[in-house]
């Protein structure tokens, strides 16, 4: 999958990440809501969630917080990608097994993952705190908790630098780091030994879309679906701007004391189904970018 021309895995990264995030949003969103809500469980499960989200309509809604990270995905995407091209370059010295070494591919899906961490975190941060604030009247819930709203990311950004500092970005950036190192290795794994086999077995397109399309939708989905307990943690804590939870640690065995083990796979159905289609989008899109530049270069 990568290329050979680093720069043309950035520039793809960039385009592969930017199309699943838009495609992606709103499942992210009814995921966040979940994930935060605050002791009593207030939605009844994920559709409940869905129509209360949909009162407010598309953008308010389900694309609330997508500014941030769609101006700044494509730095997140292209380093990801760009890395983990750049990584497996490297490690296979020898092109012609690029393919059957798996131990690679994982390792370089790790580094990409980790190197990616720098520009995620503060992204992923300022989204679940917008997208956590969606509001949602319950009767029997006390609603004199002082919570703080966010008219949207520079708001959030600005209260985030005013109270914490530069630092102050980086919260949830331990359980984003479990979440997302061994997560794209999984990841990249998954999707290049699906991808392989489907090629194999004659089960895609001369040009590749299908493979990309299902090996991009299964690898994303297997690999939420093994990662959900951090994120369910990281969204918890991320949300929290009245100082309950100390630490990652702390966030969650209060949440375990809260819901034991259960609590852990919050938002797991539409996780799952959001996976799919963004990492069939962004692979699939990846692949034909890389495909376009690369044929650009020999023609010229």
């Amino acid at each position: 999958m990568p290329s050979d021309t680093v720069i043309h895995d950035y520039i793809a990264g960039a385009v592969g990440g930017a199309a699943g995030l838009i495609v992606g949003h709103p499942f992210d969103t009814t995921k966040v809501q979940l994930q935060s809500q605050h002791h009593g469980h207030e939605y009844k499960g994920t559709f409940d969630a869905i129509k209360n989200i949909n009162k407010f309509g598309i953008i308010k809604g389900f694309y609330r917080g997508l500014s941030w990270p769609l101006v700044s995905f494509g730095i997140v995407n292209s380093t990801f990608f760009g890395v983990y091209g750049h990584t497996l370059t490297y490690l296979e010295k020898d092109k012609s097994k690029r393919k059957s070494n798996y131990l690679h591919i994982y390792m370089a899906g790790c580094v990409g993952g980790a190197a990616q961490l720098v520009f995620v975190v503060p992204v992923d941060y300022i989204k679940t705190a917008l997208q956590s604030q969606i509001p949602h009247d319950t009767p029997g819930v006390n609603k004199d908790v002082a919570k703080q709203y966010f008219k949207g990311p520079w708001d959030c950004a600005k209260s985030i630098y005013r109270n914490k500092g530069l630092f102050g970005f980086y919260k949830g950036g331990l359980a984003m780091a479990y979440r997302e190192i061994p997560s794209y290795g999984i990841y990249c794994l998954t999707y290049e030994v699906l991808s392989e086999k489907m090629h194999e077995y004659g089960l895609t397109d001369s040009g590749g879309i299908v493979a990309s399309l299902v090996s991009g939708g299964i690898a994303g989905s297997l690999t939420w679906a093994s990662i959900i307990p951090f994120d369910v943690i990281k969204s918890r804590y991320q949300a929290d701007f009245s100082g309950e939870y100390r630490g990652f640690m702390h966030c969650a065995r209060m949440l375990y004391k809260e819901g034991g083990v259960r609590i852990f796979y919050t938002g797991f159905l539409v996780t799952c189904l959001r996976a799919f289609p963004v990492n069939a989008v962004t692979f699939t899109i990846y692949t034909q970018t890389l495909k376009k530049l690369e044929n650009s270069s020999l023609d010229n």
